[in-house]
C-alpha cells in the first residue's frame, strides 16, 4: 500500500503502512511532492530486544512491542467477568483520501474492535486528528483511554507547556525532554486555570521566532491529559486524551466513541509559526466572528467596544445608576453594554439565586426592558450575564428539585445523598438529567426570546469535583450535555453571541470555542498580569476572540495601580472593552480614554485579521509584540502596530535597539508613536528623565529588513509602562 502524504503551508505528514499498521514516518518540514522508497528507513534491530522493528504507530500498541504509553486501554466485559481483550493487534483495513483529508481504518477481528482515524491538514498547516472506536464484538467493551499522538523529531529536546491559577492563567514553564513520560493531568471537570492551552516540543532554546517547534492542543472542555512520552530508543510522542472516569464509556455491541480532536502544528520559525497555523484555522471557519479578508468569506461585524458593569456596580443593581453608566459609556463610544451578576431572583450576593433564571421583580418591577431600552436607544447592544450550569442550595429550583444537583451518591440530596464540597457557595446542576437540561434550556431560551439581548456572558464558576449522575462518574456526559445546551440555544438564537467566562480563564479550549464567540481570558484586569496571560492565550486563540478590558486605576484583584496608557495599550491587543465605573473618568483622563476607544475602532480590523508577532528580546525586562497586516498594503495604510512594554526595572542602563519583526523586508515604513501622547494625563510617567532617542519626536523611516535586523533604539521606560508604535507602509 502506498504511503499517505499530506502537505500544506510548509508542513508534511507521511504515514507508512508497510508494517501492517499506520505508522507516522514524518510530521514536520515540507518534503516536496516526491517521496523515496520508504524501505530505506528500515532501522536496525538492537540486541536484547524484540526481533522485529517497532513502529511508532498512529495508535501505539503493546502488540507491536511499543514500550511507551499505549493509545488504547480498555477491556471486554462478559458474563464470566471483565479484563478480556485487553490488548489489540490493530491492522490497517482501508485508507481513503479526499484532498488534504484522510480516513484510516484499523481493526482486530480477534478482539472485535475497529478504530477509524480521521486526519485533516488544513490550509494554514494545522493538523486535526480524532479516533472513533467501534465495538464490533458481541459483548460490551469498556474504554479506559483512547489517546491521539504524533511523533516529534530527535532534535526536539525541550518541552514548553502552560500552567497557572485563578487570575494568573497560562504562564509558561520549560523542561528538558528526558526518558519517561511527562503528563499534564486536568481533573477539574472543566479545562482548568492550570490547563496547558499549548503543549510544545522544540529544538534547544526555541523562542518566539527561532527554532523548530511541534505543538498540540486537545479540544476538550472536560477532564483530560496531555503528555510527552519518550521510550528507551529516544523516540518521543506528544499528544493527549480525554481522561475518563471509571466505566464512563462502555460500548455496547455496535456502539462507538469518538475522541476529542487533537490539533497539531509544526513550525520552523519558532512559536509565532505555530500561532499562524492556529489563527489560519480559526479565521477560515464559516461562523468565525471576523473572518480575515483573504479567506473570501463574508466579513463579520467588527468586534464592538464593550463595557461590562461588574467592577462598576457589583451586585448593586439600580436602574438610575445603570442608566447613568449607559449614558457615560455611549459618550465614550462604547458599542456593547453588559449587565453582570445580580439581576435574577434572590441574588444580592453569591450565596443565593443561581438556578432561578427569572428577572427579580423587586429589583426590576418592569423587567429588564427599561434598562435595555436605555442601552439600545443610545446605539449600544445589550448583553447579560448567566451561569446556567450552576445552582445555589438557597434557590427555588434546588428546593423543588434536589435530585437535579450533581453528587457522588446514587441517592438524591433529599434522600440523604452526599454532595460535593461547595465552591463559591454553589453546586453543579445535572445536565445529564433530561428534565434538568430541559429546564435550563427553557429558561435561557425564554430570556432571549422575551428580551432584546444580543450577547450572553456565560459563566461557570467552579470545578466539577466528585461529579456524578445516578452514583456514577459523569464528567464526560456532562461536558457533552453542556455542549448540546450551547448548540441548541445558538440554533434557536443565531444572532446572539456567547462568551465563555469560567471564573475567568478556566474553560479556554477549542471545544468550547467551537460554540462560543469569545473567551474571557482571566478575571484579572491588572495590565501587568495581563501581559503574560494575553501573550500565551494568544499563542493559540486569535485576539478577536479574547476579551481584554481596561480595569480601574487600582486593580480589583491585585491592588496594583497603573496609568491609563499602560492599561489601554494592554487592552488594545484583544477584543477591547472596559470594566470600570466610567462615570468617574473626567477631564484629561476622559479625553485620553475617548481617544483610545477611537484608536481601537480605527485599527481593530488590523488587530483582528493580521499576523501576531513576538520579538525575541534579549533583556527580559521588556516585551515587544505586535500585529502585522497580511497581503498588499495601500500607501499610507497602517501596516503594523507594536507594543513595547517595560515589565520591571532592567539591569541595563538603557534598553538599546529592538527589532520590529514581521514587516516586508524590502518595503519602506514610517514608524511613529501612537500612545501615549503629550496631551495625555500620564504622558510624563511613561519615561524616565533620560534623553529620549531622536526618532521618537518625528518618526523613523527604514525598510522592513532593517527594522527587524537592526531595530530602533528605545526610550528608557519606567516599569509597568508601554509605548504603542505604528508602522505605515510608504
Amino acid at each position: 500500500m502506498d504511503p499517505l502524504h499530506l502537505r500544506s503551508a510548509g508542513t508534511s505528514l507521511v504515514i507508512s503502512f508497510d508494517s501492517g499498521e499506520a505508522e507516522v514516518i514524518h510530521w514536520g518540514t515540507e518534503l516536496g511532492a516526491d517521496l523515496p522508497d520508504l524501505a530505506i528507513l528500515t532501522a536496525a534491530v538492537p540486541p536484547s530486544s524484540i526481533d522485529v522493528r517497532v513502529p511508532a504507530g498512529l495508535l501505539p500498541q503493546a502488540s507491536s512491542a511499543w514500550r511507551g504509553r499505549p493509545a488504547l486501554r480498555g477491556h471486554r466485559i462478559t458474563d464470566s467477568g471483565a479484563g478480556l481483550d485487553f490488548s489489540s493487534r490493530l491492522r490497517v483495513t482501508s485508507v481513503s483520501t479526499e484532498g488534504s483529508c484522510a480516513t484510516i481504518v484499523q481493526a482486530d477481528g480477534d478482539t472485535g474492535l475497529s478504530v477509524a482515524t480521521s486526519l485533516a491538514l488544513h490550509a494554514g498547516g494545522l493538523l486535526e486528528l480524532r479516533h472513533t472506536i467501534t465495538n464490533e464484538g458481541t459483548t460490551p467493551f469498556q474504554v479506559d483511554e483512547l489517546a491521539t499522538v504524533l511523533p516529534v523529531a530527535p532534535d526536539a529536546v525541550e518541552l514548553l507547556d502552560l500552567t497557572g491559577r485563578w487570575c494568573r492563567e497560562r504562564h509558561p514553564q520549560r523542561r528538558p525532554i528526558q526518558q519517561g513520560t511527562w503528563v499534564r493531568t486536568g481533573r477539574h471537570g472543566r479545562t482548568g486555570h492550570d490547563s496547558s492551552l499549548l503543549f510544545a516540543a522544540g529544538t534547544k532554546g526555541f523562542g518566539n521566532r527561532r527554532g523548530r517547534v511541534w505543538a498540540t492542543h486537545l479540544a476538550w472542555s472536560g477532564n483530560h491529559e496531555q503528555f510527552a512520552d519518550t521510550i528507551g530508543d529516544g523516540r518521543t510522542m506528544i499528544g493527549g486524551s480525554e481522561l475518563l472516569g471509571p466505566a464512563e464509556v462502555i460500548l455496547d455491541p455496535g456502539a462507538n466513541y469518538t475522541t476529542p480532536a487533537l490539533f497539531a502544528a509544526y513550525s520552523d520559525r519558532g512559536l509565532d509559526g505555530i500561532t499562524e497555523a492556529f489563527y489560519s484555522w480559526f479565521r477560515s471557519r464559516p461562523h468565525h466572528v471576523l473572518p480575515a479578508a483573504s479567506t473570501g468569506l463574508p466579513a463579520g461585524k467588527p468586534r464592538p467596544v464593550v463595557l461590562n458593569v461588574w467592577e462598576a456596580v457589583y451586585f448593586n443593581h439600580n436602574l438610575d445608576i445603570l442608566t447613568e453608566l449607559a449614558e457615560s459609556a455611549a459618550d465614550l463610544g462604547v458599542e456593547r453594554f453588559v449587565l453582570d451578576d445580580g439581576w435574577f431572583r434572590g441574588r444580592r450576593d453569591d450565596h443565593a439565586g443561581l438556578g432561578d433564571w427569572y428577572v427579580d421583580e423587586t429589583l426590576w418591577p418592569d423587567g429588564l426592558a427599561p434598562l435595555i431600552d436605555a442601552v439600545t436607544s443610545r446605539g449600544m447592544e445589550f448583553g447579560l450575564w448567566v451561569e446556567p450550569e450552576m445552582v445555589n442550595l438557597d434557590s427555588d429550583i434546588a428546593r423543588a428539585h434536589p435530585d437535579w444537583i450533581v453528587g457522588p451518591s446514587a441517592k438524591a440530596h433529599k434522600d440523604g445523598g452526599r454532595l460535593p464540597l461547595e465552591w463559591r457557595n454553589q453546586h453543579v446542576i445535572d445536565l445529564v438529567n433530561p428534565d434538568a437540561w430541559q429546564y435550563i434550556y427553557d429558561r435561557i431560551d425564554a430570556l432571549l426570546s422575551g428580551n432584546n439581548i444580543s450577547y450572553l456572558k456565560w459563566d461557570q464558576n467552579r470545578d466539577l469535583v466528585e461529579h456524578g449522575h445516578a452514583g456514577a462518574p459523569s464528567v464526560h456526559a456532562q461536558t457533552l450535555a453542556a455542549y448540546r445546551l450551547f448548540d441548541e440555544l445558538r440554533k434557536a438564537h443565531p444572532g446572539v453571541e456567547i462568551e465563555s467566562c469560567s471564573s475567568g480563564g478556566a474553560r479556554v479550549d477549542l471545544g468550547i470555542l467551537e460554540r462560543t464567540d469569545r473567551i474571557w481570558a482571566s478575571d484579572c484586569n491588572d495590565a501587568l498580569e495581563r501581559q503574560a496571560i494575553q501573550r500565551w492565550t494568544g499563542a493559540v486563540v486569535p485576539p478577536e476572540l479574547v476579551g481584554s478590558h481596561i480595569g480601574p486605576t487600582t486593580s480589583h484583584t491585585t491592588a496594583r495601580t497603573h496609568d491609563l496608557s499602560f492599561r489601554a495599550i494592554t487592552a488594545l491587543f484583544g477584543h477591547f472593552g472596559m470594566e470600570w465605573d466610567v462615570r468617574s473618568v473626567q477631564g484629561k483622563e476622559r479625553d485620553e480614554l475617548r481617544r483610545v476607544v477611537g484608536l481601537y475602532k480605527e485599527h481593530r480590523d488590523l488587530i483582528h485579521s493580521g499576523r501576531r508577532v513576538h520579538a525575541d528580546v534579549a533583556d527580559d525586562a521588556f516585551l515587544l509584540h505586535g500585529v502585522v497586516a497580511d497581503g498588499s498594503i495601500a500607501d499610507s495604510t497602517t501596516a503594523a502596530l507594536f507594543a513595547v512594554v517595560g515589565t520591571r526595572t532592567s539591569a541595563a542602563e538603557q534598553p538599546g535597539r529592538m527589532g520590529l519583526p514581521g514587516l516586508a523586508p524590502e518595503r519602506n515604513y514610517r514608524v511613529e508613536v501612537l500612545a501615549p501622547v503629550q496631551e495625555d494625563a500620564d504622558y510624563a510617567h511613561t519615561f524616565t528623565q533620560a534623553q529620549p532617542p531622536a526618532w521618537l519626536a518625528g518618526g523613523a523611516v527604514a525598510n522592513g529588513r532593517f527594522l527587524a535586523e537592526v531595530g530602533l533604539p528605545m526610550p528608557v521606560l519606567n516599569p509597568e509602562h508601554a509605548l504603542l508604535l505604528k508602522a505605515t507602509a510608504l
